[in-house]
């Protein structure tokens, strides 16, 4: 990861070689993006999709919030500018999809509209009892552009997402864990802990398989069931013509190691 970001709106640091952790960086507007991080963010995903040593990402917010959102200071600039900040090559949200790396969300408090996006791109969210998720499209008349109201509903149902949608009223870390939104809840200190214990976890797994695996999960989701089982059915045949050598002594290694431990 280049340098430079370090000290910017977007810092990057490395538990590990093979765990990043992306921390959005304007914490005296609560992480709000403007243009600068906006394009920087696009460019670390860039980046760490690049990196053949990641397995696992981190994406979380310095300070008190996770992040409020678009800068509404500069919301003419971005939503009508030529800023490619939506489908271009300054779109985060569209690099966060494309990224074969697992991306784990650790939200710290407020997760607002743009924020809320960002969060529900990842693969999965952790988030600190002061995690706080709001939509506000229509309270300021914006229409969503990075899958709130498509993502959302199939997260935590059609009605729950036209309650928190519609109303524009925030919901907390009890409730969100409670909907789904959340898969745990963890105390504000442990959370940034939790979520690179997460990320080694995934890192120690073979990275060919954890990225296909991401793959069909997503591409799942826009079929009917029996249309994606039998997607996963072929892409498995098909992949297991291809293994190589060494995952199965791998295999074997493993069940030789358990059989002594017995």
């Amino acid at each position: 990861i280049n340098a430079e970001y370090m000290g910017a709106s977007v810092l990057v640091h490395h538990p590990s070689s093979a765990v990043a952790v992306i921390s959005l960086n304007r914490p005296e507007q609560l992480n709000a993006m403007n243009l600068e991080l906006l394009t920087l963010l696009a460019q670390t995903f860039r980046d760490c999709r690049a990196n053949p040593a990641l397995r696992a990402l981190v994406l979380t917010g310095e300070g008190k919030a996770f992040s409020a959102g678009i800068d509404l200071t500069f919301a003419m600039q971005i939503f009508q500018g030529k800023s490619d900040v939506f489908g271009g090559p300054n779109d985060p949200v569209f690099e966060m999809r494309q990224s074969p790396i697992p991306i784990i969300g650790a939200v710290n408090g407020h997760a607002i509209t743009g924020g809320f996006e960002l969060a529900l791109n990842c693969d999965f969210l952790l988030g600190s009892p002061t995690a706080t998720f709001m939509d506000t499209h229509t309270k300021f008349g914006i229409y969503p552009a990075w899958g709130l109201s498509q993502l959302l509903p199939r997260l935590i149902g059609d009605a729950r997402a036209k309650q928190v949608s519609l109303t524009a009223q925030p919901i907390n870390a009890e409730l969100a864990e409670r909907w789904g939104l959340l898969n745990e809840v963890v105390p504000s200190d442990q959370l940034l802990p939790t979520a690179i214990r997460y990320a080694e976890a995934i890192a120690t797994n073979v990275p060919d398989l954890v990225a296909r695996y991401k793959q069909v999960m997503n591409d799942g989701q826009d079929m009917g069931l029996q249309q994606a089982l039998a997607m996963e059915s072929k892409r498995g045949t098909e992949y297991y013509q291809q293994m190589p050598p060494h995952l199965f002594e791998q295999m074997k290694a493993f069940l030789t190691a358990r059989s002594k431990a017995k």
